[in-house]
């Protein structure tokens, strides 16, 4: 049974956004109307959502991206994620007792990525001037704008960390947060905009927002310098794949992100007769959470930085390791524990979908990870910095451990499918460790059964929580929680809330004979796709 949210598929040919922000993917459809291609659009709801959703994304935090190219009708990667400072200390922080970092320390600050990847994909990619594609984030910045519902709500959870210091008052509204309706200015981050709208990444990584930055985390007791903003870099990569019944090939970024987790899963569900369990019947909902228990443990073991250690890739991605796991599971009882597989050995962020008329896309994700991220904001700049360093290990041992100029494991994770060779889907479910599992309730949902991107992002979702319970969204039959629970699963109330566990979703569809493009947005969040 689907959750109708009375929403249907958003139709047209000339180009479309689609992100969490109405005015965000309003920024982004200027671009694609004054001539931009789907780069442009992508980054131009980016920016507007520093503004317009600030706790969720941002200047402060990292961004990945995949982009297809309709020419050579190929899809690259970028990783623009940020590293540990040079200084960084696995062994100082264990000699202060710390077990792991906590998401509010400065320890927690990385390097912010975000500025260089909206940089590289515009030279490299776009087709307008940076200073054009920021123009839309400036001006809500500078003039305001007005604080929608589900906007409201995040404002207010935020409210304990911003607080915490004088500077956190440059996201608020005169030291409070903003209720739905009310008009908000940011002007500190209005001008951090407009520095690099003007003068490109250099103004970010070689100017005055860099040693403000610096200067605030070491305050704090961090290690961030303005040498490890001067040495930053964005990276492309070769983007990883696998297929889905030898129809669609889904598309992700590699490691240090967990795309790989839902490649994974993806590998293990294939072999298991789906449509005919039907569409989120016990039976389906049991085997998809078994897929993404068994994907997980993998991932948590074995996702790092793969220019710091070696990350198995081809094995974790083999179809024949994936019948091994697949075979763990049992029709009608839920496995005990989770282990991971030895033999390879030896939460708030915004996501933007973009398509134009030429049939060119980029599927972006943007994050500073929890929301406000550490909540440090570093004064005269209305920058929130990112808490994407607590994702390290402190056990020297793991390869996600903690180290000097290493990224650490990532949640964020853009989508793409083909069909045939050419683009079908841009695509992604925003929401910390959800969004691997969103991913392959998406894909199922669409080539198993058949459902449109509005329908698939409408459909109730299963999350598989870190502490190996699982939770269900509301409004699931009571008797499917019953029978999973009598399977062993453990399964948790749903808490309510927009987004809480379940993230919120976007997708454009291509249809690759017309140029049709269909658009779904998530009703979990106030957004939404627009197309001309």
């Amino acid at each position: 049974m689907q959750f109708n949210s009375r929403r249907s598929s958003v139709l047209a040919t000339n180009g479309m956004v689609a992100t969490s922000q109405p005015l965000a993917a309003m920024a982004g459809l200027q671009m694609l109307m004054k001539g931009g291609n789907a780069v442009d659009g992508a980054v131009a709801a980016a920016a507007a959502l520093n503004v317009v959703e600030p706790m969720s994304t941002g200047i402060g935090g990292d961004l990945f991206a995949l982009v297809w190219d309709a020419s050579d009708k190929s899809i690259r990667a970028l990783n623009a994620s940020g590293r540990a400072p040079a200084a960084a200390s696995l062994e100082e922080l264990r000699g202060q007792g710390h077990t792991y970092i906590s998401s509010l320390s400065p320890y927690a600050v990385t390097v912010p990525g975000c500025v260089d990847g909206w940089d590289t994909l515009i030279a490299e990619c776009g087709g307008m001037p940076l200073s054009e594609v920021l123009a839309p984030a400036i001006e809500y910045a500078t003039t305001g704008y007005p604080v929608s519902p589900v906007i409201a709500a995040a404002f207010a959870a935020g409210l304990p960390k911003l607080t915490r210091f004088p500077s956190g008052s440059e996201l608020l509204l005169d030291g409070r947060a903003p209720r739905m309706g009310e008009v908000i200015r940011l002007p500190e981050l209005g001008r951090s905009l407009e520095a690099i709208a003007e003068g490109g990444r250099d103004a970010f990584y070689l100017g005055e927002s860099a040693r403000r930055i610096a200067a605030y985390v070491q305050e704090r007791g961090g290690w961030l310098t303005k040498e490890d903003f001067a040495g930053h870099t964005s990276t492309w990569d070769e983007p990883i794949s696998t297929t889905y019944r030898d129809d669609v090939t889904c598309w992700e970024c590699p490691p240090n992100g967990q795309g790989i987790n839902a490649l994974m899963a993806l590998n293990i569900a294939e072999g298991f007769d789906l449509p005919g369990m039907g569409f989120q019947s016990t039976a389906t909902y049991h085997h998809l959470i078994e897929s993404m228990r068994l994907a997980f443990a993998d991932g948590f073991r074995y996702v790092a930085d793969p220019r710091r250690v070696d990350v198995p890739i081809d094995g974790m991605l083999s179809k024949e390791r994936a019948k091994g796991r697949r075979d763990l599971i049992s029709s009608d009882r839920a496995m005990a524990s989770m282990g991971y597989d030895s033999s390879l050995g030896g939460s708030d962020t915004v996501y933007v979908t973009c398509v134009d008329g030429q049939g060119n896309g980029c599927s972006l994700i943007n994050s500073l990870f929890h929301g406000f991220g550490t909540g440090l904001v570093a004064p005269g700049t209305g920058i929130a910095l990112q808490n994407r360093g607590s994702n390290f290990f402190l056990e020297p041992d793991h390869p996600n451990a903690l180290a000097p100029g290493k990224r650490p494991f990532h949640t964020i994770i853009p989508g793409m499918a083909t069909r045939g060779g050419e683009l079908w889907l841009s695509y992604g479910v925003m929401g910390g460790f959800h969004q691997a599992q969103g991913h392959l309730q998406v894909i199922t949902s669409m080539v198993d059964f058949g459902l449109d991107p509005q329908s698939a992002l409408d459909a109730r979702r299963f999350n598989v929580n870190l502490d190996d319970t699982t939770t269900l969204e509301q409004d699931v039959p009571r008797k499917a929680l019953e029978s999973l629970r009598s399977m062993g699963h453990r399964i948790t109330p749903e808490s309510g809330g927009a987004g809480v566990f379940f993230g919120g979703g976007q997708i454009i569809q291509r249809d690759a004979e017309s140029g049709v493009l269909t658009g779904g947005s998530d009703p979990r969040k106030d957004g939404g796709a627009v197309g001309w």
